[in-house]
């Protein structure tokens, strides 16, 4: 205020002015920095996101690898599923790695700058995912190809089967129709189960002797088996011819035992003929038309009963059924034929060389006559022919 003062004092609008432009100034420069310091963290918070998709990828791609090798042998999920996936995937991240372009165009006309190895890394990561989806595409369609290859293969091979079926079906269904004669047949029972049998469809009637000759081809070991058994109501063992284990052939009659010097498993057909009489039980044996064995007291004064169950190929634990696996017989079985009577030695020795053949007055031996159950099968047999050959 004094005149004399040399300094003069500065204008206080002046200096207002400057003081408003210097905190203009302040705060563009906070605004700034926090703007960039918003994008750093940003593009900190997308790289962490970015990585961890990249070590999803890997991890999916190398499981679904594993996936492929361990079920090679089984029907693939589809292709394209996993295509999709990593289509997906591909596309994500490139349009990631766009936003991060257009981030880097913005903090570059905010004065910020985006790392250019960080671009750089994430291209390569993109080049490096695109080859494995190729590579994984061609995998799946040869994949896919040699799937088909194998289907149709298999396709082909079940057709053919069930060809062959459907004409074993229709030759069974048209009966003696497939053989040269109504005889001339054989029935199969190539497995020791408990399932496969050949069923006589007529029953007996009341015998009081019989004799029951038959063609039969086994090498199985130990014992052939049962050939035939016949069941009644109140004894399932009424008849039976049996070979278990190590033990002898065995003829039951009303569940009473005679043994049987015969040897039938050498894998060659044989002629068997079995005789009884009630009068003492008298009973004989024949194996290709020598008579081996006979004896008596074999179930004396007892007659066959009728309406019972005559089994071909298994023993019968009841009337028609619970058969025992280790009881059945393995192998062929031909001519089977009965008699209510006792045939006389000339002609068992006749039938057995093929020179004479009869059938039996109460089963007799025909395509009609005889069912086969559990995969047993009828074939066509030339019977003397075979066993020629056999010799």
């Amino acid at each position: 205020m004094d005149t004399n003062c040399p300094v003069q004092p500065l204008p206080v609008q002046s200096a207002s002015v400057r003081e408003e432009e210097l905190r203009n100034t302040v705060m563009q420069l906070r605004e700034t920095i926090l703007q960039q310091k918003e994008t750093i963290i940003n593009q900190l918070e997308t790289i962490k996101e970015l990585t961890s998709k990249l070590s999803r990828c890997e991890s999916d791609s190398e499981t679904f690898r594993k996936m492929n090798k361990d079920t090679m042998d089984d029907v693939p999920k589809d292709p394209n599923d996993s295509v999709d996936v990593l289509g997906k995937t591909m596309q994500s991240l490139k349009d990631r790695l766009e936003n991060l372009e257009q981030q880097q165009m913005r903090a570059n006309i905010s004065g910020a700058s985006f790392p250019n190895e960080l671009r750089n890394l994430l291209q390569r990561r993109l080049e490096d995912l695109e080859n494995q989806l190729l590579m994984k595409v061609n995998e799946l369609e040869e994949e896919k190809s040699q799937l088909y290859n194998e289907t149709v293969a298999h396709r082909q091979r079940t057709d053919s089967t069930l060809n062959s079926l459907m004409n074993r079906i229709s030759e069974l269904e048209k009966g003696g129709g497939g053989f040269k004669s109504p005889e001339n047949f054989k029935i199969s029972l190539p497995l020791r189960t408990n399932y496969l049998f050949g069923q006589v469809k007529k029953s007996l009637p009341e015998m009081y002797a019989f004799t029951i000759c038959m063609w039969l081809k086994s090498g199985s070991s130990p014992g052939i088996g049962t050939p035939f058994s016949y069941g009644v109501p109140g004894q399932a063992n009424e008849i039976v011819l049996i070979e278990w284990g190590h033990n002898p052939i065995e003829l039951l009659i009303n569940d009473k035992v005679a043994q049987l010097p015969l040897s039938l498993s050498d894998g060659r057909w044989h002629h068997v003929c079995i005789t009884w009489t009630t009068r003492d039980g008298l009973w004989e044996a024949y194996q290709d038309g020598q008579r081996l064995g006979s004896g008596e007291n074999l179930a004396p004064w007892h007659p066959i009963k009728a309406g019972g169950v005559l089994i071909l190929g298994q023993e019968q634990d009841v009337v028609g059924g619970r058969f025992d696996a280790t009881q059945a017989f393995v192998g062929e079985l031909s001519h089977f034929n009965v008699w209510d009577r006792i045939l006389r030695s000339t002609d068992i020795i006749a039938m057995s060389n093929c020179s004479f053949y009869m059938s039996g007055n109460v089963v007799a031996w025909t395509d009609s006559n005889i069912e086969v159950f559990g995969g047993a099968s009828k074939w066509p047999l030339e019977l003397c022919e075979d066993r020629l050959f056999d010799n």
